[in-house]
C-alpha cells in the first residue's frame, strides 16, 4: 500500500487531494493545526474510502521546533513514505511574527516545507521511488525580486496591497527550493516537482472582510473551482507518466511545463537560497 503525507490537509485543496488519494487506494498521513478538523476529515475519508488508513499529525507549521517534531513523528510512524505533499500555505494581509521571529508567511509557505522535506529526506530516499510535490503559485511572477539571505529574515511591516508581493516571493522560493531539491536528489529515485494550482476559491484570502461573500459569488459563477487545482497536485503524486519527471513546475492547465519566474530561475540563485535557509535553520 502506498502512503502519502499531506500538509494543510483539512481544508481547501489539501482536503480535496486527501479525498482523491484515498479514493485511489493510498493510505494517508494528514498534517493539520486543528485536531478537531483532522478528525472531521478522517470521518469524511472513512465514508468515501473505508479501507484507507489515516494517521493524524497535529502541528503548527509556523514554528521551526514544531516542524522538526512533526518530521520526527512522521519518520517514526512510517517505514516508507511514497509521497510528501507540501500543500499548507497562507496569505496574510499584514505582518505577523512567529515564535522564531520570522514573518509568518515566509515561515509557513517556505521554511516549513523546506525543513519538513529535509527532515524526512533519508526516509524518502530509502522509500524510492518516491515523490515530493510542493504547491507553488502563479503569484510567484509578482514577487518583485528575490534576495535570498535578506528575504528569508525580512520582517518589515506591510499592508494589504504590499502583501501580494510578499506572498508571491514565498511561492517563488517554493519553486526555487523544488528545483534545487531535484538536482540534489538526482539519481536517488526521488522526484521533486511543484505546481501552480491556478485560482481557487479555497479560503486562502479568508482574512479579507468580504472574503466569505466573494467566495459564495464565485462558487455560483463556477469560477475558481478548487477541484481543478487539486487535480494537478493529485496527478503529480500518482500519474505514472510523471513518475520520473523531476525539477518541473507544472500548470493546472493540463500539467503544462512552466518556467520558474525570474529572478529565481538561475541555478546559482536557487543554490544560494538553499544555503541561506540551511544557515538559518542550523
Amino acid at each position: 500500500m502506498t502512503t502519502a503525507v499531506i500538509t494543510g490537509a483539512t481544508h481547501g485543496l489539501g482536503r480535496l487531494v486527501a479525498l482523491d488519494l484515498a479514493r485511489q487506494g493510498l493510505d494517508l498521513g494528514i498534517v493539520a493545526r486543528s485536531a478537531a478538523r483532522a478528525d472531521a476529515l478522517r470521518a469524511e475519508i472513512a465514508h468515501v474510502a473505508p479501507a484507507t488508513v489515516v494517521d493524524v499529525f497535529v502541528a503548527d507549521l509556523s514554528s521551526v521546533d514544531e516542524v522538526r517534531r512533526l518530521g520526527r513523528a512522521v519518520e517514526a510512524r512510517y517505514d516508507r513514505i511514497d509521497a510528501l505533499v507540501n500543500n499548507a500555505g497562507l496569505h496574510a494581509f499584514s505582518r505577523r511574527l512567529t515564535v522564531d521571529g520570522l514573518d509568518e508567511m515566509t515561515a509557513v509557505n517556505y521554511v516549513a516545507p523546506w525543513l519538513l522535506t529535509n527532515t524526512l529526506l533519508d526516509r524518502l530516499v530509502a522509500s524510492a521511488p518516491a515523490r515530493v510535490v510542493t504547491v507553488a503559485s502563479e503569484a510567484a511572477r509578482h514577487s518583485g525580486g528575490i534576495d535570498p539571505a535578506h528575504d528569508l529574515t525580512l520582517t518589515a511591516p506591510y499592508g494589504r496591497r504590499a502583501s501580494a508581493a510578499r506572498y508571491g516571493r514565498t511561492k517563488l522560493m517554493d519553486i526555487m527550493f523544488s528545483q534545487e531539491l531535484a538536482r540534489r536528489l538526482a539519481g536517488t529515485g526521488v522526484t521533486a516537482n511543484c505546481c501552480d494550482p491556478g485560482f481557487n476559491t479555497t479560503g486562502l484570502g479568508r482574512e479579507l472582510p468580504f472574503a466569505g461573500v466573494l467566495e459564495k459569488v464565485l462558487h455560483r459563477l463556477r469560477i475558481g473551482d478548487p477541484a481543478r487545482g487539486a487535480g494537478i497536485i493529485t496527478r503529480l503524486v500518482t500519474d505514472p507518466e510523471l513518475a520520473t519527471r523531476t525539477g518541473g513546475y507544472f500548470s493546472v492547465r493540463d500539467a503544462r511545463p512552466l518556467r520558474c519566474p525570474e529572478p529565481g530561475r538561475d541555478a546559482d540563485v536557487q543554490h544560494e537560497l538553499w544555503e541561506a535557509t540551511e544557515r538559518l535553520l542550523t
